[in-house]
């Protein structure tokens, strides 16, 4: 499995409207093909700084699936209005399990 994680910031002001939207944007994500898991993080140090985790089976569930999928654009539709700028995105991998 690997794990998209995307760095989203917002106007601190939409907080509370933001994380609505991303909440309504759960099922999307739930009826992807190959979306094992799905999750939001904010920073506690930097307000309207987020990091969107997603689980995915592969790079190609993500980029050539749900990218191109109807899902992915009620996602946009939700949450994009609140970018401030495009969200930087990696797809990692775990490295090193410590514990």
């Amino acid at each position: 499995m690997i794990r998209e994680v995307a760095r989203i910031e917002i106007d601190p002001v939409d907080t509370e409207r933001f994380e609505a939207a991303v909440a309504q944007a759960i099922p999307h994500f739930r009826a992807a093909e190959g979306c094992r898991s799905f999750r939001l993080d904010r920073s506690v140090d930097r307000l309207g700084q987020y990091w969107l985790v997603v689980g995915w089976d592969s790079v190609a569930a993500h980029v050539d699936g749900f990218r191109s999928s109807s899902g992915f654009q009620a996602w946009r539709a939700l949450v994009g209005p609140f970018f401030v700028g495009p969200p930087d995105v990696d797809h990692v991998e775990t490295a090193l399990d410590g514990f």
